[in-house]
């Protein structure tokens, strides 16, 4: 069964940093594209970024680019989300997923999900 697990979420002054990480347990990890998604209260959950199996390939939101990084550490089956220039509009519970395949933008495509970490930024 597969399980991925968040941290480091927090409350952040507008123009900070934080770094999100979330690991992953009960498949091959390497096999599988990651991603990052985020949902505000009353809104729905949109894509912030992706990554394909071995890393090679990254994709961003518009909202997010520029300011957040996401990378992978197969060996430690662990994804991460480096958030800088936060802004209060990032404000929201942010998902971590799993993707069927070897890499995935769009919501569907991903199968397992985790609980959320909340993302605070004040202005």
């Amino acid at each position: 069964q597969v399980q991925l697990v968040e941290s480091g979420g927090g409350l952040v002054q507008a123009g900070g940093s934080l770094r999100l990480s979330c690991a992953a347990s009960g498949r091959t990890f390497s096999n599988y594209g990651m991603g990052w998604f985020r949902q505000a209260p009353g809104k729905e959950r949109e894509f912030v970024a992706a990554i394909n199996w071995d890393g090679g390939i990254r994709s961003y939101a518009e909202s997010v680019n520029g300011r957040f990084t996401i990378s992978r550490n197969n060996a430690k089956n662990t994804v991460y989300l480096q958030m800088n220039a936060l802004r209060p509009e990032d404000t929201a519970l942010y998902y971590c997923a799993q993707a069927r395949g070897p890499m995935a933008t769009n919501r569907g495509a991903y199968v397992y999900w985790g609980q959320g970490t909340q993302v605070t930024v004040s202005s």
